[in-house]
C-alpha cells in the first residue's frame, strides 16, 4: 500500500478480495446462516470503505477487516435475538433429534458462538492470541479460555463421533 496511507478503490477492492474468505469465516464463525455472514461482510465492506481513513497501519488491514466483520455479525445477532414469526412456531413440539457431526468442521460449527469465532480465527484465519482478543473486544486470557473449552467439547464431538461411526 501507499506509504502516505491514501487508498484507492482498486487497493481497497484488492484488500477486500484478499481477505474476503477470512471475513466470511468470521462472520459463518457466530451466525447461524450462510445468508446472514454474507449479509455481515457485505456491511462490513460498506463500514471499511466508510472508515478506510482511520486505518493508520496499512499492515494491519486484515486483523482491521476481520474486527469490522466481527462488530457486524455481533450487531446482525442481536438484531435477530428474539425476532421469530408466528409461521415459524411448529404446531406441536417435536422431539428434540441429537445432533450428527460429519466432520471437524460440523463440529466446529456446533460450538456456542464465541468459542466457534476464537477457532475459526485461531486456526483456519492463523490470528496471534492478540489479534484474536482485539478483534473480539476479550481479554487475551478469555480468548485462552474460550480456545481450551472449545478444544475439550471438540475432542468430546469427534470421540463420539468416532464411537458412531467407527474410526475416522
Amino acid at each position: 500500500m501507499k506509504p502516505n496511507m491514501e487508498w484507492t478503490r482498486e487497493e481497497f477492492s484488492a484488500a477486500v478480495t484478499q481477505h474476503s474468505r477470512g471475513m466470511y469465516r468470521a462472520a459463518r464463525s457466530l451466525l447461524d446462516c450462510d445468508a446472514d455472514a454474507e449479509d455481515a461482510v457485505a456491511q462490513a465492506v460498506l463500514q471499511a470503505w466508510q472508515s478506510l481513513g482511520r486505518l493508520r497501519q496499512p499492515e494491519a488491514v486484515r486483523s482491521w477487516l476481520i474486527k469490522i466483520t466481527v462488530n457486524c455479525a455481533y450487531a446482525q445477532r442481536r438484531k435477530q435475538r428474539g425476532a421469530l414469526s408466528l409461521d415459524e412456531l411448529p404446531q406441536e413440539p417435536a422431539a428434540p433429534e441429537p445432533p450428527r457431526y460429519d466432520g471437524l468442521w460440523s463440529a466446529v460449527a456446533a460450538l456456542p458462538p464465541e468459542r466457534r469465532a476464537a477457532v475459526t480465527l485461531f486456526y483456519y484465519e492463523d490470528m496471534s492470541l492478540d489479534e484474536i482478543a482485539r478483534c473480539l473486544g476479550v481479554p487475551k486470557g478469555t480468548v485462552k479460555s474460550r480456545l481450551a473449552r472449545a478444544r475439550a467439547q471438540l475432542k468430546e464431538i469427534l470421540q463420539e463421533q468416532e464411537g458412531e461411526y467407527g474410526t475416522i
